[in-house]
């Protein structure tokens, strides 16, 4: 007897409905995608009890000749390639024919559909994928085809379905992908007759994105425009004061299709370098386009992941376009948000929202930088003792309640105090100030690819000579006061502004540490009497062969027997009496790390540095004190967040005061 045998056609079908319709989402799915390879620019869909009761999809594209309706539902039968050449340039959305006849296999399916503009078409009614009517009639331009109880012949799979409200999440989140990736066409979506969606299909991504995640979230966008010979990068990412508890908010399209890429996810996280606090993460919608011969999207049967044939050069190109954006904006969040017809609301406020075009705005910062050093000078022409200042600078620089000094020669790189009277040049001499000792701040870069590519690594830095002559100047503020030990006041013409010491003097010394960690052999010193630092068993036999990172950052630690290890030397810039303390989390971080990259190390042993040597909360700070570390942090290269992620300045402006005493309604 034989035992291999040809499978029934519609045992068949089923099998291939398996891996095409997982639930109501992919029906939803692989119909809309039709939908967009036929042309349409309207696209409505309905669903009912979460598309498994109903799942109604009309558009008015092209339509289906009457001798290809029943084609259409054949296995394999497609119009969009015609040979295995076809595969590498792959244009359309769908391509594999394996969507209505998968479908029909497991549901209720009739369609109706019109290539004509006479009125005339033909409709189809399939059940179980057998045909029961196959007949003309009037139907406008386009497709109409609803799928009604999904799974009715498959009950095994029926009863996996999830919840209403959980199935209905998983087609609200693909219309939304559907609608940011293609903002030129009108799309909605109505679940039992509540409309969820509704795009007016003018090309305008930022409405879209208004659409989806409200107004608020549109206005903290940021456009993004690159390219180079390879790709062309547009759309919108979130500045860092807008984040997210997950992933969710990124959308990575390529050629018009939505995909999921863990690379591409990772370099727009890195592009926020820490500017996002830990476990947060931006709102970004992005498109790529290239040649489709660089992309195989024939990988995975929903065809959600893709690969690469350039991602070593794709991945760097879309981090550094992102991180140049970021870097031209002042990332200072506004404290008082307005509370626009809320229920405590006492009037009536008439919110006219604005899509900003972000390269207009450059005039008018320039105009209120400039604006503030005029305020400065102002403040600067009453009398001061240049003696005194001198002091205030000298006690800072010195070790005061706790805080270790950070020792700052000439050649560290842009982090020493302007002269008070070259403050006084304005806004534009402090920027250019800033540029002359930037460095080009491509530390993303380099973590990214001194694992992969060197030369392309080197490429990348010389390409970013130039991105920080564009950075804009910090405000130039004046101080008034501190609060609580923890807090410096100070002001403009813009408004008040609320400076956390402690992230403050942290990012300036996690950019001065980073770097002295660019050259620690030279900076090493024996020591007269070694740390001894001791480990568990298996602790001791992992740092054994991974003793050699240490003399990357300048620590020089050898085995001494046993469970016990002993350090001969360390840089001479560690914080004071911190050292063991910081050679023990560094060890600790070498251990938990399976695969370790020099710049990952040189990053984390910056920050805990930095964390170590700065100054505390509750800690008081003389006049002299906390203007000479405002005037540090407005020098440093990102003086916005800490190198954990969290906001150094919250900025109240002066309609934000006046509101909150009432002078203004």
């Amino acid at each position: 007897m034989a035992k291999i045998h040809i499978l029934d056609e519609h045992i068949a079908n089923q099998i291939a409905a398996g891996e095409v319709v997982e639930r109501p989402a992919s029906v939803v799915k692989e119909l809309v995608e039709n939908s967009i390879d036929a042309g349409a620019t309207r696209i409505e869909v309905h669903v009912e009890e979460g598309g498994l009761e109903s799942i109604r999809i009309t558009d008015n594209g092209s339509g289906i000749e009457p001798d290809d309706c029943g084609t259409a539902f054949y296995r394999h039968a497609t119009s969009k390639i015609e040979n295995s050449r076809d595969l590498f340039h792959i244009t359309s959305l769908g391509f594999r024919g394996e969507a209505l006849p998968s479908i029909a296999a497991v549901a209720k399916v009739e369609l109706l559909t019109s290539h004509r503009d006479d009125g005339m078409g033909r409709r189809i009614r399939i059940e179980g994928g057998k045909l029961l009517v196959e007949e003309d009639t009037p139907a406008p331009r386009g497709t109409d085809i609803q799928v009604k109880e999904l799974f009715f012949n498959t009950p095994a799979r029926l009863k996996y379905m999830k919840t209403v409200q959980t199935e209905l999440g998983h087609i609200s989140d693909f219309m939304y992908r559907i609608a940011l990736s293609h903002p030129e066409i009108a799309i909605t979506l109505r679940h039992n007759e509540n409309q969820l969606l509704k795009t007016l299909g003018n090309g305008d991504l930022l409405q879209v994105i208004a659409a989806i995640y409200g107004t608020q979230a549109a206005k903290a966008m940021l456009p993004v425009q690159a390219e180079n010979l390879d790709f062309e990068l547009s759309g919108y990412v979130s500045l860092p004061e807008w984040t997210r508890s997950n992933r969710n908010g990124v959308s990575t399209i390529i050629n018009g299709r939505y995909i999921r890429n863990y690379g591409l996810n990772q370099a727009i996280q890195r592009a926020y370098h820490t500017l996002l606090p830990i476990n947060r993460y931006p709102l970004a919608v992005l498109e790529v386009k290239m040649h489709p011969s660089l992309v195989d999207v024939n990988v995975h049967p929903a065809k959600l992941e893709v690969r690469f044939s350039k991602e070593q050069e794709l991945y760097p190109f879309v981090e550094e376009s992102i991180h140049k954006v970021l870097r031209q904006e002042v990332l200072i969040p506004q404290a008082v948000k307005q509370n626009i017809g809320g229920k405590n609301s006492s009037s009536f406020v008439q919110e006219q929202f604005h899509f900003p075009n972000r390269s207009a705005q450059g005039t008018s910062a320039s105009a209120s930088r400039a604006e503030s050093a005029a305020a400065v000078e102002r403040v600067q022409a009453a009398p001061d003792s240049g003696a005194e200042r001198e002091e205030g600078k000298a006690r800072f620089d010195q070790p005061f309640a706790g805080m270790a000094p950070v020792q700052q020669p000439p050649s560290s790189g842009g982090y020493t105090v302007p002269p008070q009277s070259q403050r006084q040049a304005g806004a534009g001499m402090v920027k250019e100030e800033r540029a002359a000792g930037y460095r080009g701040y491509s530390e993303p870069q380099q973590r990214y690819t001194q694992s992969v590519n060197p030369e392309l690594s080197r490429r990348l830095l010389e390409s970013s000579a130039d991105a920080h002559a564009e950075m804009p100047a910090f405000p130039e503020l004046t101080l008034i006061g501190q609060h609580h030990g923890t807090y410096l006041i100070a002001q403009n013409d813009q408004g008040l502004y609320l400076i956390d010491q402690h992230a403050a003097h942290e990012r300036v010394n996690y950019e001065f540490y980073y770097e002295k960690f660019g050259q620690p052999a030279d900076a090493s010193q024996e020591l007269l009497l070694p740390i001894t630092l001791e480990f568990t068993p298996s602790e001791a036999a992992q740092l054994k062969d991974r003793l050699h990172w240490f003399e990357q950052v300048g620590v020089y630690l050898e085995h001494f027997g046993g469970q016990t290890f002993r350090v001969r030397s360390h840089p001479y810039w560690f914080p004071k009496g911190e050292e063991k303390e910081l050679i023990e989390e560094m060890a600790e971080w070498v251990l938990g790390e399976r695969m370790i990259d020099l710049a990952k190390l040189r990053e984390k042993s910056s920050i805990l540095c930095s964390c170590k040597a700065s100054i505390k909360a509750n800690q008081k700070l003389t006049e002299q004190e906390a203007t000479t570390l405002l005037d540090r942090l407005g020098a440093c290269r990102q003086p916005y967040t800490c190198p954990h992620g969290r906001p150094i300045v919250v900025s109240f402006s002066t309609y934000d005061l006046e509101k909150l005493f009432k002078r203004v309604m």
